[in-house]
């Protein structure tokens, strides 16, 4: 295996991981607001992951003809609807770490990348999208325990299962 397949797949695989999530939330939740956060729901974090995936694809990929697709409205978004978008962002990350493997590791800073707050190495890259889903990921199983709705092994245990994960991203 390449370091180029490693990279690729490993982000594949967490886009799948987060996607799994979503499809497993129980319906029951999806709309509901987070415990003392009456202005986040399920639905609104869920939307997040795509919504700031479209931000950095916009901010990173705007020099290198990288577009993003259309963000999802938090408040109304289906789970379809979420599932959906996410597959393609998760394409749009992907498009952005093969540009920066072409380029020798790093992606080139886009006129519009003003924060500078990440290193544009493709390990940092891939790392801080990694971290951010596995933040949200984790915020979602908490939510939908402290809702009422503890979800069951298959689920919990199969964001933990890469090798199966891994296999269904390859699939598409």
């Amino acid at each position: 295996m390449t370091l180029e397949d490693s990279i690729l797949g490993a982000w594949g695989t967490s886009n799948r991981v987060t996607i799994f999530l979503v499809e497993k939330l129980p319906p029951a939740i999806w709309g509901a607001a987070v415990p003392d956060v009456p202005r986040r729901t399920v639905r609104s974090i869920a939307a997040h992951v795509h919504n700031s995936r479209c931000g950095w694809i916009r901010t990173l990929g705007w020099d290198l003809g990288i577009s993003a697709p259309e963000r999802v409205d938090p408040f109304r978004a289906s789970r379809r609807d979420v599932v959906r978008a996410l597959a393609r962002s998760g394409k749009g990350l992907g498009r952005l770490l093969e540009l920066a493997l072409e380029k020798g590791g790093t992606l080139p800073a886009s006129s519009k990348y003003v924060w500078r707050n990440l290193p544009l190495d493709v390990a940092s890259v891939l790392s801080y999208f990694v971290a951010h889903e596995g933040h949200h990921r984790g915020q979602l199983v908490m939510i939908a325990r402290q809702l009422g709705y503890r979800l069951p092994v298959s689920t919990t245990g199969g964001l933990w299962d890469w090798t199966h994960r891994s296999k269904e991203a390859k699939r598409g």
